[in-house]
């Protein structure tokens, strides 16, 4: 162990608030640039059946036929032999169908069925200007051949058709208020395709789909291909933050797109049950799908993989990931409920099965969620979510005054000493580390702090206990959505985003750099000194390096300046006390 004063070495509470700091700067890092950068992989060329996740349907896994014997013949090579059993049933020209409420804007063209455009009133993107969100991606779903809402079946040609096919639509109305229902159905005398929805009020839709072949029912679900989300984000890109998930037992497991095979790697028909519910999401968004109300939990089926498209990195063409999911279920027909909506906890909550597990607290869920739902409760009270952070770092810095006082005392008792400490280590400079004398100095330091009643970390309890609070509080900003684009005021218009410019990290640093100075310190090395003056700097430039939510550093600022206040304080009704005099060292 060394101590306190030792010429070029650290003290042990110097060595906990570096080894804290260093820790508090690799978790950080770490939730900043997680885990590997994507590869970049050729984009593979996109065949029909990349619509789903199935090979070429049972033909594909089949081994070639030996020369002279007949393939086998496909399903929908058999029902095209056979004679139609419904008549064929088309409409004779794209159309799209508008429903609307108060919570979105959904597109669904008749063509396949499927959804082109969802999008979310009470929420805009992060473009310049910025626009209602659109949680489909056109040009991903154009690239990869498949909209959200499509059907996913085990043959390629008759998931083709039913994908391609133009719909019958229940009602000639081109926009539709909510609440309110609509029927698209297709058949080309072999299979026959029927979609149900019926929109409310709330964020969830219901959704039934038949799938017939020559009168017969098949296995199908449905899928949101084409990827998911806000496309406008920045640091990190957006498919850094999209994952599909499921719940089975009550756990939710993720797969972001490093954890999705390719969708040639899959099995056709090979579907995993047992889950609660299935979906994607971003860090803000998720689509859910999820059981008929008053179904038992872990009837729903499910599949998940990526495609690929191209974007635009600078003029090059760039291969991106797509990561898509699948549902379905043992029933037949279809039937299932589909939530689209921000992650906000207390709707989540609300939901059966409840789904606010989907917000994303990180490992400090046990302090981020606590400080969350303080937030929310002090937010009941004081409508601006910056000022509600001020009164929290308040309270907060209220309830850990006792242990700063505590801490103070501790320096002021090691400030003290300090000289008889320096004496000792003085008598022992001249010894290796490994010289076993050593040892002998850490015994007579101890002895010490022991006479005097010095806990040798306790100064340093109130930082350690603050450095938690902040790893809490930035996952709590960065994850959740009543924090997104939540402004304070002046130019502080998003409190989970950065600073743009970095007014907040330079008057933190200042602020930290004048509660130290206002600190007594127990190292009497120049060297110790100075880092520990350096720190404050250091915590500053990491607001310039990583994208923090600006409102982190509205805490931090604020814990500073009521520090600086304490510290005034302590100082005033607590001053220095002479220093003893070394006591002379033994001879050695």
């Amino acid at each position: 162990m060394s101590v306190p004063g030792q010429k070029d070495k650290f003290t042990p509470e110097l060595r906990i608030l570096v080894a804290s700091l260093l820790s508090m700067v690799v978790i950080l890092v770490w939730a900043k640039y997680f885990g590997p950068k994507p590869s970049v992989q050729p984009p593979q060329t996109n065949r029909p059946a990349q619509t789903a996740p199935a090979n070429s349907g049972p033909a594909a896994s089949t081994p070639p036929a030996a020369p002279g014997s007949k393939a086998p013949a496909t399903p929908a090579a058999m029902a095209a032999a056979a004679p139609p059993s419904v008549p064929p049933r088309n409409d004779s020209q794209e159309r799209t169908i508008t429903i609307e409420n108060n919570l979105y804007r959904v597109e669904v063209s008749n063509q396949g069925a499927v959804v082109k455009s969802w999008k979310l009133k009470k929420y805009l993107d992060d473009a310049k200007p910025q626009r209602v969100l659109d949680v489909v991606h056109p040009e991903a779903s154009q690239q990869t051949g498949g909209w959200p809402f499509a059907v996913i079946l085990d043959d390629e040609q008759l998931q083709n058709a039913a994908n391609g096919g133009l719909y019958q639509v229940s009602t000639s109305a081109s926009t539709l208020n909510a609440p309110a229902d609509a029927e698209f159905t297709w058949s080309d005398g072999h299979l026959e395709v029927t979609k149900r929805f019926h929109f409310d009020h709330t964020y969830v839709v219901r959704a039934e789909t038949s799938v017939k072949l020559n009168s017969g029912p098949i296995k199908s679900g449905l899928v949101w291909l084409g990827g998911f989300g806000d496309l406008t984000v920045a640091n990190p890109a957006p498919i850094e933050t999209v994952t599909t998930y499921y719940s089975e037992g009550g756990k939710i497991t993720n797969y972001p797109h490093k954890k999705l095979e390719g969708i040639d790697k899959l099995l056709p028909g090979l579907w995993q049950g047992g889950k609660d519910f299935v979906g994607i999401e971003d860090r803000y968004f998720a689509a859910a799908f999820l059981p008929p109300n008053g179904a038992a939990p872990g009837t729903l089926e499910t599949r998940y993989w990526k495609a690929w498209h191209n974007v635009k990195v600078g003029d090059q063409d760039t291969p991106e990931p797509v990561p898509e999911v699948a549902v379905s279920s043992s029933a037949n027909p279809l039937a299932v409920r589909v939530y689209v909506g921000p992650k906000d906890y207390d709707d989540l909550k609300k939901m059966n099965p409840p789904l606010q597990g989907l917000i994303n607290f990180g490992w400090f869920e046990f302090i981020a969620e606590p400080l969350f739902h303080g937030l929310k409760w002090l937010h009941g009270y004081i409508p601006n979510w910056g000022w509600a952070i001020v009164v929290l770092t308040l309270l907060l810095n209220m309830l850990l005054f006792p242990l700063r006082v505590s801490g103070y005392k501790t320096t002021l008792k090691m400030q003290k000493v300090a000289p008889e400490i320096k004496t000792i280590q003085e008598k022992y400079k001249k010894y290796s580390m490994r010289d076993p004398r050593k040892a002998e100095m850490n015994k007579e330091v101890m002895a010490v702090y022991s006479r005097e009643g010095i806990n040798p970390v306790g100064g340093c309890i109130p930082q350690l206990l603050q450095m938690p609070i902040w790893f809490g509080l930035y996952r709590a900003l960065q994850g959740t959505i009543e924090l997104r684009h939540a402004p304070w005021f002046g130019w502080i218009t998003d409190l989970s985003a950065k600073d743009q410019y970095y007014i907040l990290p330079i008057l933190m640093g200042v602020s930290m750099y004048l509660a130290t100075k206002m600190t007594p310190m127990t190292a009497t090395d120049p060297q110790q000194q100075a880092m520990m003056k350096i720190m404050p700097v250091g915590m500053a430039l990491m607001f310039f390096v990583i994208p923090y939510p600006s409102g982190l550093a509205v805490y931090i600022l604020t814990s500073s300046v009521v520090g600086i206040v304490q510290q005034w304080y302590l100082n005033r009704t607590h001053p220095l006390p002479a220093a003893t005099k070394p006591a002379r060292g033994k001879k050695s």
